[in-house]
């Protein structure tokens, strides 16, 4: 079997019209650079999430930059994310001047521990990043309750869950990513709406701070030639809008194709005592862009070998948290303590998922994971 992390010429496959037909339109009206298909994306986009602008970028890590940027933060101020994350949103936070200050995750969900959010907030405090991590939305009602009694704007690195829906206490339901004050998501080649090379957006229905994220993203001019801020150049090209407008037609059968692997995987790996599979929020759905187990009992990198062994592609996100990482060791300052997300790095493991894995492949996957355990048994 050649078994995959992620299946993509096999999703192009059974695409390919489609997608070769809006390339061709693209090729023909030679419009490569914001042409039509970018506007018809990002209108298509923020009617799916909810919102009233999505303005796009050449990647999430702009996005964040982005966002960062139009709350106008001042070197020195404070912005507060989850411990256990990928590095985009702290490299943002750094490379702009600003403190990123830790706070510790859930050891069930992997998203930031709102519980302890307030503890972390100082007189410098000026922004909280949060993180929905491997397709699930953190639970945002507490963060947002934080957010208005302090007057702090919240942005939501929305990367690995567009698509997934958070419900609030009094039933209403908003699509992660729209629910703080900006949102940002990635088009990376793996995510859940994914193109073929890189893209990102920021989402806000703040009209004030879309205009000026467009700005921003646009050499900081609203007129062309006339350069009312300092900005930079990031956007989304017109290949990828068309790909990505066919793509998000497919949306909600990718993540229902997902959650039928993550509940296969479930009830079959439910029963080891050696893992802990995905914790479901109540409040969350969950969108599946990886498959995150955790391995008890020093065990995790063994099993990684052993799938290895039977060309199983397993892996790990993250290895190490970000108060471990050289280049943050004296640039982040950690709220409490950060136990919970230094122990995941030691548990996670990631396991194969995406809209075109077949039963025999996955059926591989969980009896090579079985037999594992068994054999250590």
């Amino acid at each position: 079997m050649n078994i995959q992390m992620v299946d993509l010429q096999g999703q192009y496959e059974r695409l390919k019209d489609e997608l070769n037909a809006t390339v061709c339109e693209v090729m023909a009206g030679s419009a490569f650079i914001n042409g039509p298909q970018v506007k018809t994306f990002c209108n298509n986009l923020a009617k799916y999430l909810g919102t009233q602008h999505v303005v796009p970028c050449g990647n999430c890590t702009d996005a964040i930059r982005l966002a960062l940027n139009a709350l106008e933060l001042q070197t020195g101020d404070e912005v507060i994310l989850p411990a256990f994350t990928y590095i985009a949103a702290v490299e943002m936070v750094a490379a702009l001047g600003l403190t990123p200050v830790l706070v510790d995750v859930d050891a069930e969900t992997f998203n930031l521990n709102a519980d302890l959010l307030e503890t972390a907030i100082s007189r410098q405090t000026r922004a909280i990043i949060v993180v929905h991590l491997f397709g699930q939305a953190c639970d945002m009602e507490p963060v947002m309750k934080i957010s208005a009694k302090y007057k702090i704007p919240v942005i939501e690195d929305n990367a690995q869950s567009l698509g997934a829906d958070y419900t609030f206490a009094d039933g209403t339901t908003k699509k992660a990513g729209v629910i703080g004050h900006i949102g940002t998501t990635s088009f990376f080649p793996t995510k859940p709406l994914a193109c073929y090379g890189d893209g990102g957006a920021v989402i806000t229905s703040d009209d004030a701070l879309a205009e000026r994220i467009r700005m921003l993203a646009n050499h900081g001019q609203s007129q062309k030639y006339h350069h009312r801020i300092v900005g930079c150049n990031s956007r989304l090209d017109t290949i990828q809008a068309a790909i990505l407008d066919v793509k998000l037609k497919y949306m909600e059968r990718f993540t229902a194709a997902r959650r039928r692997v993550a509940q296969r995987y479930d009830q079959a790996l439910r029963p080891l005592s050696e893992v802990r599979i995905p914790t479901k929020l109540p409040t969350s759905t969950h969108v599946y862009h990886q498959y995150t187990l955790r391995v008890m009992n020093g065990q995790r990198d063994a099993l990684i070998s052993y799938l290895q062994e039977n060309q199983i592609p397993a892996m790990v996100y993250y290895p190490l948290p970000v108060h471990e990482q050289e280049a943050y060791k004296w640039v982040a300052r950690i709220s409490g303590s950060a136990n919970v997300a230094a122990q995941l790095c030691k548990e996670v493991i990631s396991l194969p998922i995406h809209t075109e894995m077949n039963d025999a492949e996955q059926d591989f996957i969980i009896e090579t994971i079985i037999r594992f355990f068994r054999t250590k048994g």
